[in-house]
């Protein structure tokens, strides 16, 4: 496509962009497929815990099954891996990967807001926005945490159910990065995820540079005025000290802020409810 005259005031030539990179609207056979892709993707991205260990058959069999895709593709490739270790390994390389490396936690508010109160305001929207949804994610996981932004994307489909995932964009690239130059095969998953969304403009490039290079905004704070609000609970998981009454460690020392019980996704009516042991 020839560029956009000169001529062409910025706004409407930003409006006009935005538009190519969206995306035609879907069938109901591919909103269906798109969202089991997303509810597959929700699985696989949880704690690996014995239960959801123990149905690796069945998701290499539901992941096998998928139409031919780059999504598929990745899903598989992950599969492969993911269906060949010991479970032990597995908890490892989870905890190794998303809990003690500051660059790949699934906590997507952080790479947009970091340790700040505009973070907590963020959480609060994305639980408000769960509820608008008629969805009640029972409280047992922070509301950003990937696992159950994708299960609502799955749920809510592909317009205001995905939406969050826009959002969160940049996040998700940042953390593709990191997993990618670790080598840790989970960079397939958000592969698979990041194909899903619309194109990534130069600016979102040069965000993911910037994020990388500088990281998030820094605040120490708490979150005890959105606790209710939230419904999540105050603690460690997975052996990570609690800081008293806060949700965050001190940014020089961040571990991804847990909730009480984690991740509890809900399930499709045939799947694993998986839930992260802590």
């Amino acid at each position: 496509m020839s560029p956009l005259p000169a001529t062409v005031p910025a706004i409407v030539r930003t409006r006009v962009r935005a538009a190519v990179r969206r995306r035609a609207p879907v069938s109901p056979r591919e909103a269906q497929e798109r969202a089991l892709v997303l509810r597959l993707l929700s699985l696989l991205s949880q704690y690996p815990d014995e239960e959801l260990a123990a149905h690796r058959p069945g998701l290499a069999s539901a992941v096998a099954a998928l139409p031919r895709s780059s999504a598929a593709a990745e899903l598989s490739a992950f599969m492969d891996w993911f269906a060949a270790q010991e479970p032990d390994a597995l908890a490892r390389h989870y905890v190794e990967t998303f809990d003690l490396r500051r660059r790949s936690s699934l906590y997507l508010t952080y790479y947009l807001h970091g340790d700040t109160r505009r973070r907590g305001m963020a959480l609060l929207t994305l639980a408000r926005r769960y509820r608008a949804a008629g969805w009640d994610t029972d409280g047992g996981e922070l509301p950003d945490h990937l696992p159950v932004v994708l299960e609502f994307a799955a749920l809510a489909g592909p317009g205001a159910g995905e939406a969050p995932l826009r959002m969160h964009r940049r996040g998700l690239e940042l953390i593709r990065h990191a997993l990618t130059e670790s080598g840790s095969p989970y960079r397939h998953l958000l592969s698979a995820l990041l194909g899903l969304l619309p194109p990534a403009s130069d600016a979102d490039r040069a965000a993911v540079a910037k994020l990388a290079a500088e990281g998030p905004p820094e605040e120490e704070v708490g979150l005890d005025p959105y606790g209710d609000a939230l419904g999540a609970g105050h603690g460690a998981g997975h052996g990570h000290p609690a800081y008293g009454d806060a949700e965050f460690a001190p940014p020089s020392a961040f571990v991804p802020p847990t909730a009480a019980p984690p991740a509890r996704a809900p399930r499709p009516a045939d799947g694993p409810r998986c839930e992260r042991r802590s």
